[in-house]
């Protein structure tokens, strides 16, 4: 039974009893307590009403003309419309055979007369109850039943999905990393059999995963419970090393905690992207170069004096061509990160320094902007690329100064946090608020450096905080043709920073302004 709206009847009741005075007492005693009452002399006629209206309850007398209250009772609890409805017997026979037919054709109850009123609301009320609960218990157990016919449902088409796929797909366990089931497309990419996989782990059958790539796979695993396009190696049984893309999402198998790898081959896909590389390094850099001169000449005026159209025309081209080699720059120098033909020249170096340089180098821009540069350091050594830690706050400081508008102030921050789990740290309660709790969880005892440069921009949409460190994502499309922007620049810095074993995001208010941070262990690598 649902629950009743404010005025409404609590419950209806079909009262069935050849006697007029029983039918009138029984009507008023429960009208008065809130119910709807419907009244009847004949058990043909009650029958009719409660096959065509099915009432809460029905009290039911034995002795009746034509049809009495046993016979009554079974017609209803024949019928699927009235069966679940709950009868009490009311009857002045008091033998215990009759009380035991009572039960026995299906009553849930019996009173015997003469009636306390006070008995009878009793009674009535306990069995709404139960009748209540048991429609509940039974709603619940179709909804429980749905449940479990909707997940086999779902995990037959998983299971068919995961074998016809033609991608490689595996589950590993998150405890020892051990595999628990691989696809055909798995087995026939790795070259093992079905037996030699399961119960191994990668790095047991050498699939040629790094430990760096690793690491940054499983930290981002555990910040967001999902992964997409990790680029790394996969190497056969028999040698052959393949490029792929690795995505992973976590999953429960059988109450264990798994993660359900999928491999894409983008073996063909990296030999394009290499030839379009070199492609661009010869067929487009030596002719946008030269390109570039020959507006120099035009621009110093060595080559005759242009009009104010010419000049306005000769500037275009200037701006779209710097932005050209910019582009093309940055398309190489994140490619040629991501192949590791460039790698990090580690020295010991002082931050403070960096920071001076970074603000030094985008000084004459904030100026352009009437943009004020504040730096906050202190004198910090670091283990690190000092070039391209410098590009990565070159890169920050330009996307600052570009986004915050004139009379605006931007931030250049770096401070040392040391043992940010350790309980007796004064940092401790700022780091917990500011750092990411899987990277703590994996540098616990580390000395760890933070950057920040925060600005009074506009800030960032909250569903583009992770997609603007992708390629060529940037928070509004019109934003590369009027700010100048390439879309690269946070790829890079995050490339740059994963590769120090840091860590790169951005926290932001819309109106308010953004804060990128950059979190860089101190210690020299053994």
């Amino acid at each position: 039974m649902s629950s009743q709206s404010a005025g409404s009847p609590k419950a209806d009741i079909l009262v069935i009893d050849d006697t007029p005075d029983n039918l009138n007492l029984l009507s008023a005693m429960l009208t008065e307590q809130g119910y709807k009452v419907r009244s009847v002399t004949k058990g043909t006629t009650g029958l009719r009403g409660a096959q065509n209206a099915p009432p809460d309850l029905i009290l039911l007398d034995i002795n009746m003309p034509q049809m009495n209250g046993y016979e009554v009772c079974q017609h209803l609890k024949a019928d699927d419309r009235t069966r679940q409805i709950p009868v009490i017997f009311i009857s002045a026979l008091e033998e215990v055979l009759d009380k035991v037919k009572a039960f026995a054709v299906g009553g849930v109850d019996y009173i015997t007369k003469p009636f306390q009123l006070e008995e009878v609301l009793a009674r009535i009320e306990n069995h709404l109850v139960i009748r209540t609960l048991q429609q509940q218990l039974q709603w619940q157990n179709t909804q429980l039943r749905q449940e479990i016919r909707d997940r086999q449902q779902a995990e037959e088409k998983f299971v068919k999905a995961f074998r016809s796929s033609p991608t490689p797909i595996s589950i590993v366990s998150l405890v020892d990393g051990r595999f628990l089931e691989v696809n055909p497309s798995f087995l026939r990419m790795s070259g093992y059999a079905l037996e030699e996989v399961l119960g191994h782990t990668a790095t047991e059958l050498k699939l040629g995963i790094s430990p760096e790539v690793y690491d940054q796979a499983i930290q981002r695993l555990i910040e967001t419970g999902i992964l997409h396009n990790q680029e790394c190696e996969f190497r056969s049984k028999l040698g052959e090393v393949k490029a792929v893309l690795l995505c992973v999402e976590l999953i429960d198998l059988a109450g264990e905690r798994c993660a359900l790898n999928i491999v894409n081959d983008i073996t063909e896909r990296k030999r394009l992207e290499n030839e379009f590389i070199s492609l661009v390094s010869h067929e487009l850099r030596t002719p946008l170069t030269s390109l570039m001169g020959s507006l120099d000449l035009l621009a110093t005026g060595q080559l005759g004096s242009l009009t104010h159209q010419g000049q306005r025309v000769l500037n275009i081209a200037v701006s779209n061509t710097e932005r050209l080699i910019r582009l093309i720059n940055d398309i190489l120098d994140l490619e040629r990160m991501k192949s590791g033909k460039i790698t990090m020249k580690k020295t010991h170096c002082n931050i403070s320094e960096l920071l001076t340089q970074a603000a030094e180098a985008m000084q004459a821009m904030a100026d352009q902007v009437k943009v004020k540069l504040v730096i906050q350091s202190l004198s910090i050594d670091l283990w690190a690329d000092p070039d391209r830690i410098l590009q990565t706050l070159t890169n920050l400081l330009s996307n600052a100064i570009k986004f915050s508008p004139p009379e605006s102030t931007v931030w250049l921050i770096a401070e040392r946090i040391d043992s940010p789990l350790s309980p007796s740290d004064t940092h401790t309660k700022h780091s917990e608020k500011v750092l990411p709790s899987a990277w703590l969880n994996i540098h616990p005892e580390s000395s760890i450096l933070k950057i920040s440069v925060k600005d009074q921009g506009r800030g960032i949409p909250a569903d583009k905080l992770e997609l603007i460190f992708d390629r060529f994502q940037q928070v509004d499309a019109s934003d590369s043709r009027e700010k100048g922007g390439t879309g690269l620049g946070l790829s890079i810095c995050r490339n740059i920073v994963e590769q120090h074993h840091g860590k790169i995001w951005v926290e932001s208010t819309l109106s308010v302004g953004s804060t990128f941070y950059v979190l860089l262990p101190l210690h020299q690598e053994t």
